[in-house]
């Protein structure tokens, strides 16, 4: 049976009764988040708002982008509570632009695929490496560099996380996770990543009613678990036929 604990007063195992109380003792000045999330597909939106309220800064964030200016991670911007982003995709973001352009805001470029699989090997513990994604461009500044075959790669580093902030469709209370559809893309690889996971998600379930083969991600990687119900869900650009 489906669990109505949003509104619970108190704190049931790994369900807490808001995003505000699941982050009050673990959000902290300076740290690292893996933030999962794909433009504003599959982000942990009222997660990021309670952060902002925290007032917690000078953060390191990695996140496939930095949502949209006045959502998801653009809060965060827009507060000054980000001091570096490691990232992939920068546009639909002018706050972004400015203080990047301006130099007030650290930026980590990574290639996607290698943002992701930075973070996969963070989670399952593989220090570095290579590929071959960035070599002869300015990613592979500053890397080492190694032949293999006649083909040349670039050194890349596991990247970790102090907290991993992710969203998913559906949880159990051991916090077994199910993803829906494209929302899932980067959310498992930052839940592994981090040292504590919240998720954010939209039913709670007893464990049992969901089927293992249906899991997406074990609960062993997720700490916390937040209810939002009713997610806002923006599109981004809405494009329909003329006439």
């Amino acid at each position: 049976m489906t669990q109505t604990i949003a509104g619970s007063a108190r704190r049931s195992g790994k369900v807490f009764p808001d995003a505000a109380t699941a982050l009050a003792d673990i959000a902290a000045d300076g740290q690292t988040l893996a933030v999962g999330g794909f433009g504003l597909c599959g982000i942990p939106e009222q997660l990021i708002s309670a952060l902002r309220d925290t007032g917690v800064k000078d953060l390191t964030v990695i996140s496939n982008n930095a949502g949209v200016d006045g959502f998801g991670l653009g809060q965060l911007l827009e507060t000054r509570q980000i001091r570096k982003m490691i990232s992939s995709y920068v546009g639909e973001n002018k706050e972004f632009a400015r203080q990047y352009l301006a130099g007030e805001l650290e930026l980590e470029f990574n290639p996607q695929g290698t943002l992701a699989e930075r973070l996969r090997a963070g989670g399952a513990g593989i220090p570095a490496f290579f590929t071959a994604t960035g070599y002869g461009t300015v990613i592979a500044q500053g890397k080492e560099t190694r032949q293999f075959d006649g083909k040349h790669y670039i050194l890349e580093t596991a990247l970790h996380a102090d907290l991993a902030l992710v969203k998913a469709w559906k949880a159990d209370t051991a916090g077994n996770l199910v993803f829906r559809k494209t929302a899932r893309n980067f959310n498992p690889a930052c839940a592994m990543a981090g040292k504590l996971c919240v998720a954010e998600v939209e039913q709670v379930l007893e464990v049992g009613e969901i089927d293992p083969d249906q899991v997406h991600l074990p609960g062993i990687y997720v700490d916390r678990i937040v209810v939002n119900p009713n997610p806002e869900k923006r599109i981004e650009q809405r494009t329909v036929r003329e006439g």
